[in-house]
């Protein structure tokens, strides 16, 4: 599993879980802080002790190898998933091309070691900043509210007050200062992924220059650093979706009730002080205390605070658990504390004294136990919004809108993704909503621009009361998307569309056979299949209950859309498998690790040429706009590698080409392969220009229709690149289709 989600509402309580979790994070962070010190470390032998290159080589090789990405969540999408393998797959790549060394490393400083000095200390160094204000403000409510809670309930009215002033000041100091340490060392985990591939990946690129068969060798790497590139894009635009979300969310519990309880497995939770007689007296002890009203059952486990430290300041022992019998308030006049409340359980004789940290608090729990204070209402952290319908005036508006968008703005760069400005976007919502407006209200577009009407029609559909894709089924579509089975998430995806009600799946096909159209001009508008999966992801799709952990999720919402888009006369023109089982939640695997994509095994070319593995994967297929993933598929998945061991390893690991799409689903041919095309590179397209012919080195048998069957020696005419890299497009006995690259040679 990976690191546990660290949520905001889990500030608030303090809880020893919580402590737990975020200490995890900070293992983890010191973990990836030495690795990059070490990591640097070896960077800077590698450039500057030339005569000892072949060691330090194997040595930062390494230090990759060794090295393993944890991801936050359940689940890793197949970019997060070749993210996490590449820094293994850079380190056999090194070994293997440490044998063709020819010439020295140059420019490594800038490409390596800065970016990384610079991640360290700017990132993980907010981090560690943010560590040591939590802990102080830690210590210092921790310290304020033993004394607060010490007072005297003799004291003067005044200075009660005063003392009550003074812990809720520190309370909310110390709660902002987790807040926030939370959203930082989140935000270093996501980023680290895309922070480090980065510079590593250029680090190789200018590696493979200076080398004696750089030029040969960069062209082979090529296909893996786009494929690379285009994970990585595509995890960044994940990212920087799903931080804008848990930012907001964030202002948004900054700004909650202090009593505020958040949802939770339990009743009730959290820290009270228990009176417990001592030889010369009493004394209390703090307890994280829980309770379940079903059950009645109480559980209390003593706590006991310490500064900073590698346990986060917490030392916890083994829960006591007790039947409660009943909850009364303990009257001021009858104890010299305050916020008490006695309890009694079947398990002793007696009362226990539970003392609250205030009188709300106290409120609270008494509710929670059916004790005699007032039921206690809760405030809602979040305003309701103006709630908008899936009614006629909401089809009309985005038929409307869509119509204008094609008629005259589909090629617009940015289309979608640049906003309007919000006072022009709330009049057109407004204008066309209003009680007084016909439903068939058309769009002018002489007084409505473009950006304006795009972002009408998002903001209607982020709007819904419900969203489109509904709170029902909206685990089922995650879950889907998690599947390691590329051909199941199409066809789980394919079944829960054909669930959703009538009106929602009538305006979902409307939007997505839109988006299909978008998508076909992305040379123009640059809003491929991926892009439009970011930004339409979150608006069709929304978790019931906003937490970390469901906008951790938004990515496989992307994913969502993106099946969508690929798929969709499959998904809205023809009736699902009615076999296909319904989604089943799945811990993350391991093994999938296995399935990412590889460079450096499989058969070598001649002169001991080293031979990326791109096509290990279920489908091998072109990207656009950092849209692929490649996934290796098991042993049994290749029978015909067994029986062929010669061959070529192109031919040998490529499959089901015509299941894929974006994020690990692109088919050849495809509106998001075409832009594949901008990616290829000058010296391949010279090598394999239109027209020419070229002789089959070895036989293949077609796994597909739009690959060709061929003996050895045959002929191809018309001969040109093809969108799929490694594959070429050639004419044989009348019939056009896809034959592999390593297969042929030009005449």
């Amino acid at each position: 599993m990976g690191l546990p989600t660290l949520e905001f509402s889990d500030s608030y309580l303090d809880s020893p879980d919580f402590r737990e979790r975020l200490q995890c994070h900070e293992i983890e962070l010191e973990r990836t802080n030495k690795f990059i010190k070490e990591l640097i470390k070896d960077g800077s032998l590698l450039i500057g002790a030339l005569r000892n290159l072949s060691m330090a080589v194997q040595k930062f090789s390494q230090s990759l190898q060794d090295f393993q990405f944890e991801c936050i969540g359940d689940a890793e999408t197949d970019d997060e998933i070749n993210i996490a393998q590449s820094l293994k797959e850079f380190a056999r790549l090194l070994i293997a091309v440490e044998e063709e060394r020819r010439r020295l490393i140059q420019n490594a400083n800038d490409v390596l070691i800065a970016p990384l000095e610079k991640f360290r200390k700017e990132q993980i160094g907010a981090a560690k900043e943010g560590k040591k204000k939590f802990d102080k403000e830690s210590e210092k409510y921790y310290s304020i509210l033993e004394k607060h809670l010490n007072l005297s309930a003799k004291k003067k009215e005044s200075h009660l007050q005063d003392a009550d002033m003074q812990i809720d000041r520190e309370h909310q100091n110390f709660y902002e200062a987790s807040l926030e340490y939370v959203f930082k060392i989140q935000e270093v985990q996501e980023k680290k992924k895309f922070e480090f591939v980065e510079p590593l990946l250029a680090f190789l690129q200018g590696l493979f220059t200076f080398y004696h068969e750089g030029y040969e060798l960069a062209q082979e790497f090529t296909p893996y650093k786009q494929q690379l590139q285009f994970n990585l894009q595509n995890t960044r635009n994940n990212f920087e979706s799903t931080r804008q979300e848990v930012e907001r969310l964030m202002q948004r519990m900054k700004s909650a009730n202090q009593d505020y309880q958040p949802p939770s497995q339990w009743t009730m939770e959290g820290y009270l002080y228990v009176q417990e007689k001592r030889p010369l007296g009493f004394t209390w002890v703090k307890h994280y205390c829980t309770y379940d009203k079903g059950t009645k059952t109480f559980t209390m486990s003593a706590a006991e605070t310490k500064s900073g430290g590698k346990v986060n300041g917490l030392v916890t022992s083994s829960p006591e658990i007790f039947k409660l019998k009943s909850c009364i308030r303990r009257k001021t006049d009858s104890i010299d504390k305050r916020f008490c409340f006695d309890i009694e359980v079947s398990e002793r004789h007696g009362i226990i004294t539970l003392q609250a940290f205030s009188e709300s608090n106290r409120k609270l729990w008494l509710e929670a136990m059916d004790g005699k204070e007032p039921i206690y209402t809760l405030p809602a952290i979040i305003s309701k919004k103006e709630e908008m319908f899936l009614n006629e005036a909401g089809f009309n508006f985005v038929r409307k809108c869509i119509v204008a968008v094609e008629t005259r703005g589909i090629t617009i760069l940015g289309l979608y993704r640049i906003g309007g400005v919000n006072s022009k976007v709330q009049k057109l919502m407004n204008t066309i909503f209003s009680p007084k407006s016909p439903p068939d209200m058309d769009i002018d577009m002489d007084v409505w621009d473009n950006k304006t009407i795009t972002s009408g029609l998002k903001n209607y559909l982020r709007c819904l009361t419900e969203p489109l894709m509904t709170f029902k089924l909206h685990k089922d579509f995650i879950i889907a998307v998690k599947s390691d089975d590329q051909n199941y998430r199409v066809e789980a995806v394919h079944a829960l569309v054909h669930k959703l009600p009538e009106k929602n799946r009538e305006m979902l096909d409307i939007l997505i056979k839109h988006l299909v159209k978008v998508s076909l001009h992305s040379q123009q508008n640059l809003m491929t299949v991926s892009n439009l999966g970011v930004i339409f992801g979150p608006t069709l799709m929304r978790a019931q209950e906003e937490t970390v952990a469901a906008m951790m999720n938004i990515k496989f919402q992307n994913i969502v859309v993106e099946i969508l888009i690929e798929h969709y006369e499959k998904i809205f023109h023809t009736a699902p498998d009615p076999n296909i089982p319904l989604p089943q939640p799945q811990s993350r695997s391991a093994s999938r690790r296995s399935r990412a994509i590889c460079l450096s095994t499989g058969s070598r070319k001649p002169k001991g040429r080293y031979t990326p593995c791109l096509a290990d994967h279920d489908s091998n297929k072109s990207c656009s706009g950092s849209v692929q993933s490649l996934a290796s598929i098991d042993a049994k998945d290749t029978p015909k590698a067994a029986l062929n061991p010669e061959l070529p390893p192109k031919m040998r690991r490529r499959l089901r080409l015509d299941t894929a799409s974006s994020n690990g689903y692109q088919r050849p041919g495809s509106v998001v392969a075409a832009r594949a095309q901008l990616f290829e590179s000058a010296g391949s397209l010279k090598q394999t220009s239109s027209g020419r012919q070229a002789k089959a080195m070895y036989s293949c048998k077609a796994e597909h229709s739009h690959e060709l069957s061929f003996p050895q020696g045959a002929i191809f005419s018309n001969v040109y690149p093809s969108v799929e890299p490694g594959w070429l497009k050639a004419t044989y006995e009348g019939k056009t289709g896809l034959v592999p690259e390593n297969y042929v040679v030009f005449l």
